[in-house]
């Protein structure tokens, strides 16, 4: 007597796999997308080489003096390529060797909380940007770490491209460089009048001796020409400049920069 096989018995007939044809869709192998190589030819690569070049620089100017700013080269054009206007910052003065008259009354003027900070004093620019709405007058808040990143890297003028690069440069001098090193290259590289360059050439074409050894007056005098030294060192502001000048040493007589606390 024959007896059916039961269903767990049966082996099930394995059907033979299809095969790809070589046009078929599947059998295709999907192109690859030239988009994301592209992309990062066109932007990656040059945005890793400016931030490559721009953390050298600032590793190499933070042992090494600056030769030259863009700010001098942008003058000398403004002014007809004169022959005798320098482009080339000399001589340099060692912090130590600057008058702490001149270093005290700087940062009366320019920037009080600079020991305080980490390039950006954010109480400030709350404040410029309510006063700038309102539509009265023009307020800046640069410390003095974003005034040297401008000085010494950048241009002048107030495009959003500017100050991008301005904010990019002053967290890498602030993380890079000492607030020692930041004054020095500051008062080395300052505009202080036309053609004028570093607390060296100020002094001795204003008073006709080094940084070394300005008084009070002297001091308060070049700090009161820095928010725009082409202009007030023009004898029709010499009045107006007077008056600055007696503002920042009335403050510098009862002022001492605040040291950064310990972490």
């Amino acid at each position: 007597m024959l007896t059916a096989t039961p269903p767990s018995r049966r082996r099930k007939r394995k059907t033979p796999a299809r095969r790809k044809k070589p046009g078929s869709r599947r059998a295709r192998k999907a192109p690859s997308r030239p988009g994301g190589r592209r992309w990062i030819r066109w932007i990656g690569y040059p945005l890793a080489g400016f931030l490559g070049l721009t953390v050298l620089l600032v590793l190499l100017y933070r042992v090494a003096d600056p030769p030259s700013t863009p700010l001098m080269w942008i003058r000398w054009a403004q002014n007809g390529y004169p022959p005798d206007q320098t482009l080339w910052l000399r001589p340099w003065i060692p912090l130590d060797r600057i008058s702490p008259r001149l270093v005290q009354a700087v940062l009366t003027a320019e920037d009080q909380k600079f020991f305080l900070h980490h390039g950006f004093d954010w109480p400030a620019v709350r404040k410029a940007i309510r006063i700038n709405r309102q539509g009265k007058r023009r307020v800046g808040a640069s410390t003095l770490t974003m005034q040297t990143a401008r000085n010494v890297f950048l241009w002048q003028d107030r495009t959003w491209l500017r100050k991008g690069l301005e904010a990019y440069f002053t967290v890498l001098i602030e993380w890079f460089w000492s607030k020692e090193r930041i004054l020095e290259v500051y008062l080395n590289i300052v505009e202080w009048g036309d053609g004028l360059y570093g607390c060296e050439a100020a002094s001795r074409a204003y008073f006709n001796h080094s940084a070394g050894t300005l008084s009070y007056l002297e001091a308060a005098r070049l700090a009161a020409l820095l928010p725009n030294p082409r202009v007030w060192s023009r004898s029709e502001y010499h009045l107006r400049l007077r008056q600055r000048q007696h503002h920042i040493l009335t403050r510098m007589l009862g002022f001492t920069p605040p040291r950064r606390r310990s972490p």
